[in-house]
């Protein structure tokens, strides 16, 4: 067995173990430790696969924020975990159903799986093979598929804004900034002198 076989075999363990304990860890600190190892697992499997830039992107994004960020709510929020696992409890019979459902149609979909044998033409045809594989991702995003790119990026703002909107309440106990209002006021109506003797309060 080879360095690169036996390094994907135990970045691959990692990544499945780490999925799995997340899961079924009942600690969620600890699950969200579990989570970054599933993540960091996952990107040594794309620097094996020479994927070197959406690896580094998995470590930045992932691990440096999205599951640091999860920690910390996590550890800050004062949650009933034992609650929440018994309303769970009541659910378990139709999640082992689904997740039996899931196992045998990932089962039926891999069991006749066959790679085609103009699979490897079909990738070197798309990305050089003398560029390197980030200048190669950059082509293909703002060149290629520039107008793809663009409009899944404006679909994604529109569903930010469109969730702002959806759980914006307006409350009439908080006072708001009115920007406007204080641009246009007029400083002789807004503030009043007071001509203080000496020896004298107001």
């Amino acid at each position: 067995m080879s360095v690169a076989v036996f390094t994907f075999y135990l970045f691959a363990i990692c990544t499945i173990t780490g999925g799995l304990f997340t899961v079924i860890s009942r600690n969620p600190v600890h699950s969200v430790l579990w989570l970054i190892l599933a993540f960091l697992s996952s990107a040594g499997l794309f620097v094996l696969l020479g994927a070197e830039f959406v690896a580094m992107l998995l470590i930045i994004v992932y691990v440096g924020a999205v599951a640091v960020l999860f920690l910390f709510v996590v550890m800050m929020l004062d949650i009933d975990f034992a609650e929440l696992k018994a309303e769970m409890a009541k659910y378990m019979p139709l999640a082992l159903l689904i997740g039996l459902v899931l196992l045998m149609q990932f089962t039926m979909a891999f069991g006749v799986w066959e790679a085609s044998e103009q699979a490897e033409g079909l990738r070197d045809a798309v990305t050089p093979t003398d560029t390197h594989n980030t200048a190669a991702l950059g082509l293909l995003l703002y060149d290629k598929y520039f107008l793809i790119f663009q409009l899944s990026g404006l679909i994604l703002l529109v569903a930010m804004i469109g969730a702002i909107v959806l759980t914006l309440r307006h409350r009439t106990d908080v006072k708001r900034q009115n920007v406007v209002a204080q641009m246009h006021r007029d400083p002789a109506k807004a503030m009043e002198l007071k001509d203080v003797k000496p020896g004298q309060g107001l």
